[in-house]
């Protein structure tokens, strides 16, 4: 089975998931943080968002130079929902069509002239996902903080418990 075959089924999941739940992001808290340390709300939803955009690179380049650092704005949340859509199509669309050998393609990490770390590239589309869930998890726990009702992620929630219907 071509690995990008084993990775759609879990990319699938994963972004409805994730899309329940950046949809729940109340646009009239986007500077609210839990802890100053922290990002905003509507920092960390945009990162969510632009997140899937992250396998299209991968797949399409072979380094990222993080020295230019992203630019974060408050976006409303349909505006998120949106970008999330557009990324996550981009880069099924992307992974589906990588083969094997576009998939062990060495991919660098990079700091300027820095070497951060250099994978295959299936190795850092696994991780980019695995990423994503993280910062999910992250924008769960602002949600709940918030008040704002949590869908199902992997089993149900106080919201949302098994046989019901998801909260509006």
């Amino acid at each position: 089975m071509p690995m990008s075959d084993a990775l759609l089924p879990e990319f699938d999941v994963e972004m409805a998931t994730t899309r329940r739940l950046l949809e729940r992001v109340p646009s009239d808290r986007a500077t609210w943080k839990p802890h100053p340390k922290s990002f905003s709300i509507a920092h960390l939803a945009q990162l969510v968002a632009a997140m899937p955009g992250w396998i299209t690179m991968t797949i399409k380049q072979t380094s990222l130079d993080l020295s230019a650092g992203p630019a974060y704005s408050n976006q409303p949340t349909e505006a998120l929902v949106a970008m999330f859509d557009k990324n996550v199509q981009e880069a099924r669309e992307t992974l589906a069509a990588a083969s094997d050998a576009d998939l062990g393609v060495s991919w660098s990490l990079m700091m300027g002239e820095k070497v951060m770390m250099t994978m295959p590239r299936g190795a850092v589309v696994r991780q980019n996902i695995n990423h994503l869930i993280h910062h999910r998890g992250q924008l769960s726990v602002y949600l709940r903080l918030l008040d704002v009702p949590l869908p199902s992620i992997y089993g149900p929630t106080a919201d949302e418990p098994w046989g019901s219907k998801p909260a509006s």
